[in-house]
């Protein structure tokens, strides 16, 4: 996610703080939340589906997707 819209998340949370966000504040959060959530899980399968388990006698397991 681009630093711009980190920051924007931040801003808008520190606004949220002092008073109650517009509506199109809230809007606007709400869309650049759900944003950072779907990249921050892409990023976590990414890592996942490149993980394997190594046994004590030395084979490794791709990790199984649960179904």
């Amino acid at each position: 996610m681009e630093n711009s819209k980190l920051k924007r998340i931040n801003e808008l949370a520190a606004i949220a703080k002092q008073r109650e966000l517009t509506q199109e504040e809230f809007e606007e959060r709400a869309q650049l939340r759900k944003e950072y959530i779907e990249e921050f899980r892409a990023s976590t399968r990414q890592i996942l589906d490149n993980t394997y388990i190594q046994t004590p006698d030395g084979i490794k397991h791709k990790l199984q997707r649960k179904n």
